[in-house]
């Protein structure tokens, strides 16, 4: 307990100085509940001692759920006592000393939870400053050419105006994170002066207490855009609650049902148009539309620089005897040029590309999402081999072809080999490997396949008709019809006398 004179200490410095909880804690060397307690007590009438002999019918059991709380500090939230396991606890496991109702337990755990998990700093202001924002990643559902992607909603907020965009990315990598945020500020044109984010692994790279360590490139990432970055505390994401709300709100407002889509990146552009036309109402307390607010936001944001980031990131790899490549979890085709030596690979949030020791482009894949998965292109394969076909059949490579290509192509002479990896190519170079072995196979089916056989056939499946009609531009000039006279030639028919 402390004196009056030390407590009026405390109060001096926070409320005449100014001088932070925290800062005053570390100064007298009280603990800095101790510390806020004070700050924040408005009563100090001295209080009302309890009758003797009226003991509360909580007093034998209060240091059983003190250990209950306590334990419960090293739990997630969403795994703690509530105030009802609790009463039913003591009921079930205490019914010999426990005789109290459910409410006077609700009441002694409310104050003990107030002190245990009470306000501490570092929580968002009630009123949002113009030009700060804030981010979380919420998850989606969509599909993109057909194939279903648990994938993710990046949102970021305006708390002033209440307003926020929202960007589909396939993952929560640093790599999607800066392309959302880039895109979003390239949107606006503006850049919030501070931006508040939850302890994001692409962010934070390791976090002890209330110390956390960021990672190099989102430094790099703040200082090149000049926004102040701030965090919540470990396991209190109400503290951005703003951006919490606008997760779910745009998810059940623009994402039900599942949106379906070709390409991901001309997606997210038709989403600011969506957000727009949602901020076309008024906010829910300033009575003004969210729209105008915005606009009041922008007004207190910082310039774009010049130059945009670079959110690529660079890594070294050798590749395999087939010339593969391996990025975390997935394989990647490169080229049979560079079987067995190193390569580089850069990476950003849709794509993987492979370049040479001297950072020559060698091909470029969609990037994969998921675990243990390959992405296959075969053209760089071909085109060597399509100079050299009898090589075929000892490369490694030749193992990776579809069944029905192995055995055609170990039926074929070298030119018609030769001329067949070429009608491959051309296929490839137009679609896939999966339509090129579907057309091997139409051809197969109407007799022995060859080089011609299966290109026809492939125009089969991919046109509508293979014979073309001509037509003829209304401009050209018309000649009469012409009919010639033979009959100069009819001496040749006499009888020779």
């Amino acid at each position: 307990m402390l004196t009056m004179l030390q407590i009026q200490h405390i109060r001096y410095q926070s409320i005449i100085k100014g001088r932070s909880m925290r800062s005053i804690a570390q100064e007298t060397g009280h603990n800095f509940r101790t510390v806020r307690k004070y700050i924040e007590q408005s009563d100090f009438n001295k209080p009302t001692k309890r009758k003797a002999g009226r003991p509360s019918k909580l007093d034998a059991v209060k240091p059983i759920i003190d250990t209950w709380l306590t334990e419960d500090l090293k739990r997630k939230p969403k795994q703690r006592h509530t105030a009802k396991r609790i009463y039913n606890r003591l009921r079930n496991e205490y019914s010999d000393i426990f005789n109290a109702s459910e409410r006077t337990v609700r009441a002694y755990v409310a104050s003990k939870k107030k002190e245990f998990y009470g306000t501490d700093e570092g929580f968002l202001p009630l009123d949002h400053p113009p030009g700060e924002a804030q981010v979380d990643f919420g998850d989606v559902v969509f599909y993109e050419k057909g194939q279903k992607v648990e994938g993710h909603e990046l949102i970021i907020s305006f708390p002033y105006s209440n307003g926020g965009y929202a960007q589909l990315l396939k993952g929560e990598n640093q790599e999607c994170l800066f392309t959302g945020m880039i895109a979003i500020f390239e949107h606006i044109n503006q850049i919030p002066t501070v931006i508040w984010f939850d302890n994001l692994s692409a962010v934070v790279a390791g976090l002890s207490g209330q110390d956390r360590t960021l990672t190099e490139r989102f430094q790099r990432f703040c200082l090149h855009y000049g926004f102040e970055s701030r965090f919540c505390n470990p396991d209190a994401g109400h503290e951005k609650g703003n951006v919490e709300n606008k997760v779910g709100y745009s998810r059940r407002n623009f994402f039900v049902p599942e949106p379906e889509f070709e390409d991901i990146e001309e997606y997210n552009q038709g989403l600011f148009a969506v957000a727009e036309k949602d901020m076309q109402r008024n906010h829910y307390k300033k009575g003004r539309l969210i729209s105008q607010l915005l606009e009041e936001d922008k007004a207190a944001m910082l310039p774009l620089p010049e130059k945009t980031f670079e959110v690529a990131k660079w890594q070294k790899a050798k590749a395999s005897k087939v010339g593969k490549v391996k990025f975390q979890t997935n394989t990647y085709s490169a080229s049979p040029l560079v079987a067995s030596k190193e390569v580089w690979i850069k990476v950003d949030a849709y794509i993987v590309e492979i370049l040479d020791e001297d950072y020559r482009s060698i091909i470029k894949h969609r990037r994969l999402y998921g675990k243990n998965l390959e992405s296959m292109n075969w053209y760089p394969y071909l085109t060597t081999l399509a100079k050299r076909p009898n090589a075929l059949k000892y490369s490694g490579f030749y193992r990776e072809l579809p069944d029905p290509w192995q055995n055609y192509l170990d039926a074929c002479d070298y030119e018609d080999k030769k001329s067949s990896l070429r009608v491959l190519l051309k296929i490839l170079e137009e679609s896939d490997m999966d339509t090129a072995t579907r057309s091997l196979e139409e051809c197969d089916k109407k007799g022995a396949p060859s080089s011609d056989g299966i290109l026809l056939s492939y125009y089969r499946l991919t046109q509508e008709s293979v014979d073309e009609i001509l037509h003829l531009p209304s401009n050209l000039i018309e000649f009469a019809e012409y009919t010639p006279d033979l009959s100069c030639y009819d001496f040749l028919f006499e009888e020779v006398i």
